[in-house]
């Protein structure tokens, strides 16, 4: 497919006008054209709850996710991997970005590094990407070389492959075992990807990214439970946690706290089934660390 029959590259005909609207015309222009991605996105859920439920049990499992992209998707999805490490108490090994260029292409454009194939496989190859890995590669056009090349030898690996792009039938949809696909249109100005569809992958990435987190045992109601309390400010944060999770007092949290060797989960399991440090270490391995399964493993058998 040509770079000018691209959806995404299109003219938007309800901005040709905008270099001529006043400021606040110009930016209700850009509001109403956002206002689409939304919509865009809410016709995928289907395929993105589909997409969480194929590769949290591979995440259970110890496989990683993995984002790959170019350009804007690639600086997204480095930024949604990173953000995940502090959120749940991941490690860098469970989820991290690769991005065409590597490094530098965070903050500056490194040349043909997207068109290249090879490079995609080269970087694929060295953190040697396995069955139980899940790879998120995104390219707002579906198209681009590096991303569908990347996708392809994750799979050629075994691993679950999800592709994000803003066209319905693009390379990338093809090619992935969960293609998702908001169809956000036209950019307000011709081309800018950064717009709409970096919009739309974003919001697709955090449920992506969330929906995995929570079905993998990280989040207990709606809470971050995963915090490791390292200094004032995180155990404060952890006290807290505890106590709205628990709905019992800040003093009852730090001394389950203290006795659960500042572990989260097993202060909240140790408080919700009024149990043994012994018993709620044993129902959280029972149900991988799942402190809802904990707790409600520990409701059964009373």
């Amino acid at each position: 497919m040509q770079l000018d029959e691209i959806l995404t590259e299109q003219r938007n005909h309800r901005s040709t006008h905008i270099d001529r609207e006043s400021t606040l015309d110009m930016v209700a222009t850009i509001n109403r054209e956002d206002q689409r991605v939304a919509r865009a996105v809410q016709k995928q859920l289907p395929q993105i709850a589909a997409a969480i439920d194929a590769a949290f049990p591979k995440f259970d499992q110890g496989g990683r996710l993995i984002y790959v992209g170019a350009g804007t998707s690639g600086r997204l999805g480095v930024i949604d991997a990173t953000e995940l490490q502090p959120t749940y108490g991941l490690t860098a090994n469970q989820t991290f970005g690769l991005i065409a260029g590597g490094q530098p292409a965070l903050t500056e454009t490194v040349k043909s590094a997207e068109d290249s194939p090879e490079l995609a496989q080269a970087d694929m190859a060295a953190v040697h990407v396995t069955t139980n890995d899940i790879v998120i590669a995104s390219a707002a056009s579906g198209q681009t070389p590096y991303t569908v090349a990347a996708l392809q030898y994750a799979q050629e690996q075994g691993a679950l492959g999800i592709g994000f792009s803003c066209i319905a039938d693009s390379q990338l949809a093809q090619l992935a075992d969960y293609p998702i696909t908001p169809v956000v249109g036209p950019e307000v100005i011709t081309g800018a990807t950064l717009l709409k569809a970096g919009t739309a992958e974003k919001m697709v990435l955090n449920m992506l990214s969330t929906g995995i987190m929570i079905k993998s045992g990280k989040v207990y109601q709606n809470l971050m439970i995963n915090v490791v309390p390292t200094n004032g400010k995180t155990f404060e944060r952890a006290k807290k946690i505890i106590a709205e999770a628990t709905q019992t007092s800040t003093l009852a949290a730090e001394r389950a706290l203290d006795r659960a060797g500042n572990n989260v989960p097993l202060a909240i399991v140790l408080i919700e089934t009024k149990g043994t440090i012994a018993e709620a270490k044993e129902l959280l391995a029972t149900t991988n660390g799942h402190v809802s399964q904990a707790v409600k493993l520990s409701d059964d058998r009373h």
